[in-house]
């Protein structure tokens, strides 16, 4: 028979504190989100305050003169090395460990990410796809009947311009209020796929290219044929199948190019143009430049949160046995102070370290990339192996070659025939070299890629090649030798 007992084990478990949980979800967000999830922060906290712009301003009034000079200091961190002699070996610098100072330009505010400057650049035409076509469908002089068919045709448009939904789908969606049969449907289309951009409304790729070509001069030579490529054979022409569609078409080689030359010319997403996607920014996180003293990393304290404990507001709550809640704020706001520092520290650490092993990218090139793995930057660091993937992940690093993701630096590894290891970026760059360098009336292969190679030192398999080849993109030899013969 059971009865009930009490107890008593000693045990140990791994607990994660407050503090802890918040350093880590401010480690792995980007910096547009960590400056947003501050500015929520200053919010609600009342112990947070913004740092002004006076106090930086101060601050660089009564700096010392060394402290102006950045080529001094590197010189005093690189040893006894005047300004005029050069390194060997680069070696890797931080500029600026204090993360709470300026050093990438003056913002107008605290908030250097406050300010939507990217809007100078953005498409502001502020209508869409479906409010133009309205527009123009006004001025036809519909019916009140055909106006709200076309209403619900416009809205079954996608961004894209191609009609998504069936029409009878589009009748059935009109009762019972409207009871239109499928011939006013099909007349409301013609009607809406005659509006600009050319080839709106389409059903199909077909008849998007078909569209667009039925607008231009009928005495245009081989519009018949590209009409009758557009919706009969275009299968043929992704297949690059040109004997067979000469023979279905019953033109002359000419006739032909002439017609494809017509397809090609027309845009598969007409509603494209009227609602082009946005351009995104990257924001770098750190920066990476050349001295004479090596390579310093940075960090760019345009995207570090610019905040600080209200110290009047402390100073009454120490004086108070009361405000509890003021208290833990108070905590709280000394926390995040933390976890920023703890976050740009981890953040300048592993970009250093990334900047080291990768010394001879930034000086070479691509063809130069070294293999390099988390557990490589976790050891020299010192920290664990998913702490580095949180500190890679959507960070990233403006260069001389370029703005990267942190990620980019790391690859799987290739054993060369000297037994040295070989990163798979460096053989993507040969791979892409070799191919521009080739005679394009005799392109190289997979296989003969893949032997040359292995006389280089290389020992990769055809199938290897091929991956790689299809990753960036690349058309296979035999795609490439008609394109240079259409070319020619």
């Amino acid at each position: 028979m059971l009865k009930p007992s009490l107890q008593l084990r000693i045990g140990q478990q791994l607990t994660m504190t407050p503090q802890l949980q918040q350093a880590i979800r401010l480690l792995q967000l980007p910096s547009l989100d960590l400056q947003a999830h501050v500015r929520e922060t200053l919010e609600t906290n009342v112990m947070l305050e913004a740092e002004e712009e006076a106090a930086d301003a101060v601050a660089d009034a009564v700096r010392e003169p060394d402290e102006a000079r950045p080529e001094e200091k590197y010189a005093e961190l690189d040893g006894n090395t005047t300004p005029s002699e050069q390194r060997e070996e680069p070696e890797v610098e931080i500029a600026d460990e204090a993360w709470g100072e300026q050093t990438s330009g003056p913002s107008d505010t605290p908030w250097s990410g406050d300010d939507d400057r990217s809007s100078d650049f953005s498409d502001q035409h502020g209508q869409t796809l479906q409010e133009q076509l309205i527009e123009q469908l006004e001025l036809a002089k519909l019916s009140a009947i055909d106006m709200a068919i076309a209403r619900v045709i416009t809205d079954a448009i996608t961004d894209d311009g191609y009609l998504k939904d069936s029409l009878e789908d589009i009748r059935l969606s009109l009762l019972p209020e409207i009871e239109a049969d499928m011939a006013a449907v099909e007349r409301v289309l013609a009607a809406v796929q005659s509006l600009e951009p050319a080839g709106v409304g389409a059903r199909n790729l077909g008849e998007c290219i078909a569209l667009q070509l039925r607008q231009l001069h009928p005495d245009t030579p081989a519009l018949g044929s590209a009409i009758r490529v557009a919706l009969e054979h275009l299968d043929l022409v992704a297949g690059q199948q040109l004997v067979l569609l000469r023979r279905q078409l019953r033109c002359s080689e000419g006739d032909l190019e002439m017609a494809l030359a017509l397809v090609r010319s027309c845009h598969p997403r007409p509603g494209a143009a009227v609602n082009p996607a946005h351009a995104e920014y990257v924001i770098p996180d750190v920066f990476v430049r050349r001295t004479d003293h090596g390579w310093i990393v940075e960090i760019n304290q345009a995207t570090v949160p610019r905040v600080r404990v209200n110290n009047t507001y402390a100073n009454l709550i120490s004086r108070s046995p009361d405000h509890a809640m003021l208290r833990t704020q108070l905590q709280e706001a000394r926390w995040l102070m933390r976890s920023l520092e703890i976050r740009n520290d981890t953040l300048i650490k592993v970009a250093r370290c990334i900047v080291q092993r990768q010394t001879s990218f930034f000086e070479l090139g691509e063809e130069a990339m070294q293999p390099l793995i988390l557990k490589d930057v976790a050891e020299a660091v010192e920290m664990h192996e998913s702490t580095i993937s949180r500190v890679t992940t959507a960070k990233y690093m403006h260069t001389p070659r370029g703005v990267f993701e942190f990620r980019y630096f790391f690859s799987s590894h290739v054993a060369a025939a000297d037994g040295k290891e070989m990163s798979s970026t460096a053989i993507r760059a040969k791979i892409k070299k070799l191919i521009s360098q080739e005679n394009p009336e005799n392109p190289c292969s997979d296989s003969r890629l893949a032997e040359i190679l292995s006389q280089e030192g290389i020992p990769v398999a055809r199938r290897t090649v091929a991956k790689y080849r299809e990753g960036m993109q690349i058309a296979p030899s035999n795609e490439r030798k008609r394109a240079a013969a259409r070319a020619s």
